[in-house]
């Protein structure tokens, strides 16, 4: 039996295996310093959030503290003024929405609408305040092609247009058929 041949691959493999030892410790501390910045970040952020969910509870007393209607108070005596953002209107739709374009209400095309201005409701918020009797008596006035409409939900669509929620009508209007539950 020749002894280099065996002595020479266990002599290779000892090495190898101490190599690998030794590697392996100094990447493991590596670990170490990873962990603990790891770690530091998630207190920082941790922080920051608490620091976060105080402002945003300053920010609601301060809201609660400024509001400037009592409970005697209702939305038909002083109503609230919306500012119309066109870009939120977009981002939601997809499109450019006019203010008080009234066809943004699911139902109206432009006839109506032009119906409904000869009538003295120009403004979603025209529309929201007009009772539904009120709504078809006017199709009614326009013609039995404009009879057939049912005005159930429009109030409540050209409401939510006036208060800027978009999503919420956009929402609501995916389970309408022609402005109808």
């Amino acid at each position: 039996m020749n002894i280099p041949c065996i002595l020479i691959p266990a002599l290779v493999g000892l090495i190898c295996g101490i190599l690998g030892y030794l590697i392996g410790k100094m990447n493991s501390k590596g670990d170490d310093s990873l962990a603990l910045s790891l770690q530091d970040d998630l207190d920082a952020c941790k922080a920051n959030t608490r620091n976060l969910n105080l402002k945003i509870s300053s920010l609601e007393a301060d809201l609660a503290a400024k509001s400037s209607f009592s409970e005697s108070q209702s939305f038909a005596t002083n109503p609230p003024a919306f500012l119309f953002d066109a870009s939120l209107a977009s981002i939601a739709y997809g499109k450019k929405i006019k203010e008080d374009d009234l066809k943004i209400v699911e139902g109206i095309g432009p006839k109506i609408e032009v119906l409904f201005n000869v009538a003295g409701i120009k403004t979603w918020r025209d529309l929201s305040e007009t009772s539904t009797e009120r709504l078809q008596s006017i199709l009614d006035s326009g013609g039995e092609n404009y009879a057939i409409h049912n005005p159930s939900t429009w109030a409540k669509q050209a409401l939510l247009a006036y208060q800027g929620r978009w999503q919420e009508l956009k929402d609501l209007q995916k389970g309408l058929l022609g402005g109808k539950e």
